[in-house]
């Protein structure tokens, strides 16, 4: 194979939204309601790996919904 051949690497699909802050409380992401340690090894993870992460993040709780009941409790 020549470098002329040699294909781009395929990019990691991530669910990412560029919102990156994680709620003290419950530890998720408020973008993307991933964890530190999930975050931080994406780039490592299989594939199979990242597509559980993705599968669970729907049924995790929002963080946006902690903070706003905080800020209306003030």
């Amino acid at each position: 194979m020549t470098t002329r051949d040699a294909q781009p690497p395929r990019p990691i699909a991530t669910p990412c939204v560029k919102v990156c802050a994680v709620d003290g409380a419950s530890g998720y992401c408020l973008g993307c309601r991933r964890t530190l340690p999930e975050i931080a090894g994406w780039a490592r993870f299989s594939d199979a790996e990242r597509a559980a992460i993705m599968a669970a993040l729907p049924d995790r709780p929002d963080p946006m919904d902690a903070l706003m009941a905080a800020a209306a409790r003030r």
